[in-house]
């Protein structure tokens, strides 16, 4: 591979990093899943607007990559090479009693974590095989789980129009498509090996084979953010009985996308701030100072419907899950006090 010609509309971190001296150094080199240079960036080559540009195939690429990787997690995620990660999924440690009990604000609440097994290449680099061994393994531990997490697993493949049209209506359905993906190898063999498992109540979820090998996700109605992240800590519990996730002391969990490593959590409620919609200089001031990200309704690149929207974390890495989701729930506090100020 010849080192890529970037053009005025390539805007990724990735092609920001990337001098012609650390292509030069990086592109002979592979990992032990053959996992490349060229594999690595394509996505942010072939898609100009990317924002990272750069996926991982397996935890060894944050290595045999780093003079690219390093400077990339350091801008996006200020955690220079030396830090440390340090995780904490004791829901116990979490503050938070339900800040909107009569349900004015807060339409509904989501904390999801993505993971990888330990030892299986992620999802750029994994073969067909694995990927059908990781849905085997997944899929039988999930099967064991009693009571709130008791439920049904569906595989995409196969899948009767019956069962496609109830997850689309709830809105768990994934599907591919996503032409970010799709240029980093992710929606190889399509759709064998991936499915979609959830409880009976439909307030857990777990994705198998879309970004990530794991995608677990706690939902609800209302604002009880701690009982969903209590559901969502007891789930991963339960998961890591039988089986290791990769993880390193370093980077935290190890996902495919640099954007998602430390926690890999994304904790959210969709809140109802009409007033602030008006005021997006005081509403960012708040989220600016509790660390947050605003999206609209159908999250990233859409915009608010009828003053709803997507609040988020925006530190991942470097801050363990319970400061993420305490950042979450600490700044929606102070946007619903500002809300009833106007």
């Amino acid at each position: 591979m010849q080192y890529p010609t970037f053009t005025k509309e390539h805007k990724s971190l990735m092609s920001k990093h990337l001098s012609e001296d650390i292509f030069n150094k990086l592109n002979t080199l592979n990992t032990s899943s053959f996992f490349t240079l060229e594999q690595a960036i394509n996505s942010g080559i072939k898609n100009p607007d990317s924002g990272i540009g750069v996926y991982a195939g397996d935890e060894e690429s944050y290595k045999v990559f780093e003079d690219l990787f390093d400077p990339i997690i350091e801008e996006y995620h200020g955690f220079a090479k030396d830090d440390k990660h340090q995780s904490n999924l004791d829901a116990n440690d979490l503050i938070a009693p339900n800040p909107d009990v009569k349900g004015k604000y807060i339409i509904s609440t989501r904390i999801r974590v993505g993971r990888n097994l330990k030892n299986i290449p992620l999802g750029p680099a994994i073969s067909d095989e694995q990927r059908l061994e990781v849905e085997k393994l997944v899929s039988k531990e999930l099967s064991n789980f009693e009571n709130d997490l008791s439920g049904t697993y569906y595989p995409l493949d196969g899948m009767s129009e019956k069962d496609k049209n109830t997850l689309i209506e709830d809105h768990f359905l994934f599907k591919t498509g996503d032409r970010f993906l799709e240029s980093a190898g992710l929606n190889k063999d399509w759709p064998k090996g991936r499915g979609i498992y959830h409880n009976d109540e439909k307030t857990f979820l777990v994705w198998i084979n879309e970004e990530d090998q794991l995608r677990i996700i706690s939902m609800q109605n209302g604002g009880n953010i701690k009982e969903v992240f209590q559901r969502l800590c007891k789930a991963i519990q339960k998961l890591e009985e039988n089986m290791s996730f990769s993880f390193n002391e370093h980077l935290g969990y190890i996902t495919s996308c640099p954007t998602n490593l430390g926690t890999a959590m994304r904790a959210s409620v969709h809140i109802k701030l009409p007033n602030l919609a008006q005021n997006m200089k005081e509403f960012e001031k708040i989220t600016n100072k509790y660390y947050l990200q605003i999206r609209g309704i159908h999250g990233e690149h859409s915009q608010s419907e009828d003053g709803i929207f997507d609040i988020s974390n925006k530190r991942r890495l470097g801050v363990t899950e319970v400061q993420c989701v305490q950042d979450m729930y600490d700044g929606v506090v102070a946007l619903i006090k500002k809300e009833q100020e106007f």
